[in-house]
């Protein structure tokens, strides 16, 4: 079995799929590695690191599509819709493609996939059990995009975050609010009290509130109850619009108090819901900094534009997209695990095994023999139920 890893070609993706240091545990499992030259350089990779851990480097892009079985990316065609499409080619039938895909994105997407005849599996549809735990990429990259989110905040910031007592005087500490304490929201909260601030965060989901305590965060109740707060999954569900207008009226006192908003609220599948609007952006002081991790969705902040960083009334608003490709090296690393931990889950003896009845590969699948063969993907999208599916054998 060999997995061929690709250089990454979305614009500004500095992230790699395997890193060299998961070679060896590969091996182990009977898998074979290559990679496409100075695919690894850009997150702190150099080939020379692959070939010592006993991966191949391979010239070109072509050549890692033609030699391997199994190709994982970080963002493939789907989330990489500006340069992906060109990968379509590049597959052939039977071969497997493991990466973000973006499944609840775009219908025509995956049914250009499917048309190659390539098996593909979505790291976005892990589910959420214990077994799959190690496997978890959204949790990985969450905790690189919340730590990460904090470090942009407080440079944004003309204020420091610490409380100091100097010959100067007291500097009182910066106040942030992180909206949603998911992976993402309780690494901006623990960053965030790391470096020194007070922290506030605020969740749909009561349960979370021990969690956001147990860091050192107050957690903002409001007087409104949410039906449903979490599916299944643990997800967070999305709410009708009467619950959204009274949370927004609730939470503008506590934005206003804030120096940062942190927001990391996503639905699957689902415009970010608009928690932070004009109205409260206009009522808090200038210098304030909003990061919007719900960006790349349409952002949790009324005002943000997705990809760029503006201010009006002196706020600085933040549409950060893609913010773990700012941290390549521990992203890669984080990533690489996940994707080896799911690679050793799907091969036994050098050969890819898809049991259907196992969990953790049946929620993955998306394409297989030339069809959408995902149950989720297809009721999400109202395709019709496949009567039988037909599985190729690997």
């Amino acid at each position: 079995m060999i997995v061929g890893v690709p250089r990454e070609s979305f614009p500004g993706e500095r992230r790699v799929a395997l890193v060299p240091g998961v070679v060896p545990s590969l091996a182990k499992a009977g898998i074979e590695v290559v990679v496409e030259a100075g695919a690894g350089v850009e997150a702190g990779y150099p080939d020379a690191e692959y070939v010592n851990k006993g991966a191949k480097v391979l010239a070109g892009r072509g050549d890692v599509f033609s030699t391997a079985d199994v190709i994982v990316q970080v963002l493939s065609y789907g989330s990489n819709d500006q340069t992906g499409k060109a990968d379509l080619a590049l597959l052939r039938r039977g071969q497997v493609l493991i990466g973000f895909l973006r499944p609840l994105g775009d219908v025509h997407t995956l049914e250009e996939i499917a048309a190659t005849g390539a098996t593909s599996f979505s790291v976005e549809l892990m589910p959420r059990i214990t077994r799959a735990q190690s496997m978890d990429a959204l949790s990985s990259m969450g905790t690189i995009c919340g730590y990460k989110a904090v470090l942009v905040a407080s440079d944004k910031l003309p204020r420091i975050f610490p409380m100091l007592t100097t010959a100067a005087g007291t500097i009182t500490p910066s106040r942030v609010l992180v909206i949603g304490a998911g992976v993402a929201g309780l690494q901006a909260i623990a960053t965030a009290r790391r470096l020194g601030a007070v922290v506030s965060a605020y969740d749909l989901r009561p349960a979370v509130k021990e969690q956001v305590q147990s860091l050192g965060g107050r957690f903002v109740e409001l007087p409104i109850e949410a039906a449903d707060a979490q599916d299944a999954g643990g997800y967070a569900k999305a709410q009708d619009e009467a619950f959204y207008q009274k949370q927004r009226e609730l939470l503008g006192k506590v934005v206003a108090e804030s120096d940062v908003v942190i927001t990391t609220a996503v639905v699957p599948g689902k415009k970010s819901p608009v928690l932070v609007t004009k109205e409260m952006v206009a009522g808090m002081a200038p210098g304030s900094v909003i990061v919007d991790l719900a960006a790349e969705r349409g952002g949790n902040c009324e005002l943000t534009r997705t990809g760029e960083i503006i201010v009006i009334n002196g706020v600085t608003i933040v549409g950060a997209i893609n913010l773990a490709s700012a941290v390549p090296y521990h992203a890669s690393q984080m990533y690489a695990k996940n994707l080896t931990n799911f690679l050793v889950h799907l091969v036994k003896d050098g050969k890819l095994q898809l049991n259907l009845e196992d969990e953790i590969t049946r929620s993955t699948l998306v394409t297989q023999g030339g069809e959408i063969v995902n149950p989720r993907v297809r009721e999400f999208f109202a395709l019709p139920a496949l009567v039988s599916q037909t599985q190729e054998k690997s």
